[in-house]
């Protein structure tokens, strides 16, 4: 195919999936070679970013999907009746900025981090497509393991995990060494919580 024919292919292919499709996926359909395909796949994401479309094309750490562009969101729900999502608590916040920086992780782990029961806020991020299971942990009791997915990068509009912001860094002591007392690590959770807050909400 000449790279005319792949580009539609991948449209084609995009449109009739509708969710995420793996760069390796589209490079076994098309019969290409990855660097090709990724190369079309980056033209076609500059074709669409202009101003004269109304749909994107998203990356989404190996997968690409196509997508509306989030001007035009509230014509969708017009036409299909659909509500806006319910915002996200603090507390949900929270749990997710905690997963999302150390995943995977056990509930135990994020329970920890933030003192408080969380068994209600995994729920409700897991039932709304933000995290999910991602195995067990090799330990008595083999307690699940929680990460993000395709839909937070989605939602937040990243690429991949590497576009999280930086978390700050912990206060050296006078030698140089990084202070870890309990008072100082949770001083420390909480100016990384209200700054991954920040960040993503």
């Amino acid at each position: 195919m000449n790279n005319t024919e792949i580009k539609c292919a991948i449209e084609a292919i995009l449109f009739a999936n509708g969710g995420p499709v793996s760069i390796d996926s589209l490079s076994n359909a098309l019969e290409e070679k990855k660097p090709q395909v990724k190369l079309m796949l980056d033209e076609l994401i500059e074709e669409y970013n202009s101003s004269t479309h109304g749909i994107a094309i998203i990356r989404l750490e190996d997968s690409y999907q196509m997508c509306n562009k989030k001007e035009y969101g509230e014509y969708i729900r017009r036409v299909m009746d659909l509500k806006r999502n319910t915002p996200l608590s603090q507390a949900a916040l929270e749990v997710l900025a905690v997963i999302a920086y150390n995943q995977p992780v056990t509930k135990a782990f994020v329970e920890q981090v933030r003192g408080v029961d969380c068994s209600g806020v995994v729920g409700s991020l897991t039932t709304k497509g933000l995290i999910e299971e991602k195995g067990r942990l090799e330990l008595p009791g083999r307690p699940l393991l929680y990460g993000t997915t395709d839909n937070f990068l989605r939602c937040f509009q990243l690429e991949s995990l590497d576009d999280l912001p930086p978390l700050p860094k912990p206060e050296n002591d006078e030698n140089g060494k990084a202070e870890n007392t309990d008072a100082e690590l949770e001083e420390t959770i909480e100016k990384a919580t209200d700054e991954i807050i920040d960040n993503i909400n």
